[in-house]
């Protein structure tokens, strides 16, 4: 099984599938890497040589942010957010979602599981 950045890619899927399991590699970006580092995309990752996952992981290292070190920027840019306070930060603190998304309905995903206020529903008009 091979091990590149510290993350194990499936052997038996074809080399430009198993390079998309690293954090920041799309399918672009691992046909992008096979081309540069000369290897066929189509050949399974189990069939690299050691000279080949060295080549692609030299690849990775020189030109692309990808693995812990875009994880790490990823969450500088929203702690930066945070700290200047700026509407985006705020969303982020709050857990609300970042991007205008409404939250009247829908929103689930950041906002959790439904907080059922008690006494709304049976309230009758006493007039």
């Amino acid at each position: 099984m091979p091990r590149l950045l510290g993350v194990d890619i499936p052997p038996d899927r074809p080399t430009a599938i198993s390079l998309t399991y690293l954090y920041g590699v799309g399918p672009k970006t691992a046909r992008e890497l096979c081309h540069k580092a000369g290897i066929d995309p189509h050949v399974r990752a189990r069939e690299l040589h050691e000279d080949e996952v060295a080549r692609i992981a030299a690849l990775l290292d020189k030109d692309y942010v990808v693995e812990g070190q875009l994880r790490r920027q990823t969450s500088q840019n929203i702690s930066r957010l945070r700290d200047i306070a700026c509407y985006r930060g705020l969303r982020h603190r709050r857990g609300l979602p970042v991007r205008g998304q409404r939250t009247k309905t829908n929103a689930r995903t950041r906002k959790g599981a439904k907080k059922t206020v008690a006494g709304k529903k049976g309230v009758k008009d006493l007039r």
